[in-house]
């Protein structure tokens, strides 16, 4: 059966990365859980260009059934702009993004449509209860939404992820914007509009890890700072400042005791300690500022977020 792309009632994102031995069961569960609300989906898998044979899996799911819809990028551009890449071609009244790992568990969809719908809801994101992550990546997970959280001044649950459901104007007022850095949560939450979540179920991932190392995440975080908080440089502001008054403190302090004659020698060691001091912070500064300036430029030159390289049952 195939869906008009006119008459779409949900689309299906998943980026997909070193996913070959999970994209036949990925498709198989979500066909089954969408039966239950329509018949008209379509089910876009973006191959985010990985060393593996996702892409050939994909077009042979796509020729067994047109609803299921492939975009194999020119590059590994990375999950958020593989996930934009997916949302561009999105047709359904209502899009759910989902990671291709099955974590994310395709019979939830069911559940998620229904709280939109019922509750007249915009957005509903999927809490995800009792994760099946280890200890170690809870634990980091939690601090970096907590410190992205304090630094982007918008709300962060580390037990959120992109897994959700998404009205189509909500989806159109994320592609409006056109960062070259992408982070999907955090785009959706600034969009606004009505917002709910829902507790879902969390599985183990049946095979591999995450291609996020400690590497990939800290350069993330850093990325997800710069482009979504000015926070750092009104920080340093602040820091400055009051680095300004404890030295006015100092000066008035060694004026007072120069004037009654404690102080006769002056004080080498403080002079190194202040030189090396403020070097260092002024370095640090530079440096913050540096890379807001280096994302600017990034910005400024106003490449493509992605390129494609293939499409399967789409224009």
């Amino acid at each position: 059966m195939t869906a008009n792309t006119k008459d779409v009632l949900i689309s299906i994102v998943s980026p997909v990365y070193k996913a070959e031995n999970l994209i036949n069961e990925l498709v198989r569960r979500l066909q089954v859980s969408l039966e239950t609300i329509t018949h008209n989906y379509e089910i876009i898998l973006v191959d985010d260009r990985g060393p593996d044979n996702s892409w050939q899996l994909i077009a042979a799911q796509a020729l067994r059934d047109p609803r299921i819809r492939g975009v194999r990028l020119s590059r590994n551009f990375g999950q958020h702009k593989a996930i934009t890449a997916g949302l561009e071609q999105a047709k359904g009244e209502w899009i759910v993004v989902m990671d291709c790992d099955l974590q994310d568990q395709p019979e939830e969809i069911p559940r998620l449509y229904e709280h939109a719908t019922e509750g007249s809801f915009d957005l509903v994101f999927a809490r995800r209860v009792e994760r099946q992550d280890s200890w170690l990546k809870r634990a980091g997970s939690h601090w970096f939404y907590k410190v992205l959280s304090y630094l982007t001044e918008t709300k962060q649950d580390p037990a959120v992820a992109n897994f959700g459901i998404y009205h189509s104007k909500v989806i159109s007022a994320v592609l409006a914007m056109r960062e070259s850095i992408r982070y999907f949560p955090t785009m959706v939450r600034w969009v606004g509009f009505r917002t709910s979540d829902l507790n879902v179920a969390h599985a183990e991932r049946p095979e591999g890890s995450s291609s996020y190392n400690l590497r990939r995440l800290l350069n993330l975080a850093l990325d997800i700072i710069l482009a979504y908080s000015d926070k750092p440089l009104r920080l340093t502001i602040k820091l400055g400042l009051c680095i300004s008054a404890t030295a006015l403190v100092f000066v008035i302090i060694t004026l007072i005791r120069y004037l009654l004659g404690y102080i006769w020698e002056p004080g080498y060691t403080s002079i190194i300690i202040s030189i090396w001091f403020f070097a260092g912070l002024s370095l640090s500064v530079l440096g913050i500022v540096g890379l807001y300036v280096g994302k600017t430029f990034e910005q400024v030159k106003n490449r493509p977020i992605y390129l494609v390289d293939e499409l399967v049952n789409l224009q």
